[in-house]
């Protein structure tokens, strides 16, 4: 692979990895501290949302990202011809 492709892909492999955490952090810090009041009024299964998300929801996005990582990844790899089939 040559210097620019080398620095392309890690950029968009950087960038992916700027928003996916981006996300994460938005919704475990917003959702379970920052907007925790306002989701309390809510509730779910008898538990308040906002409890819920600073308890569970952050850990099931978390998750979520994890294989859109993998999925994007795979999708980069192949791109700049780097997969590992």
């Amino acid at each position: 692979m040559s210097d620019k492709n080398l620095q392309d892909y890690w950029r968009k492999n950087l960038k992916y990895l700027g928003i996916l955490l981006a996300i994460w952090f938005i919704v475990s810090y917003g959702c379970g501290i920052l907007f925790a009041d306002a989701l309390n009024k809510i509730e779910i299964g008898g538990f308040k949302l906002g409890f819920w998300f600073a308890q569970q929801g952050a850990i099931y996005v978390f998750v979520v990202l994890i294989f859109v990582y993998v999925r994007l990844m795979n999708k980069l790899d192949r791109e700049y011809d780097v997969h590992e089939d």
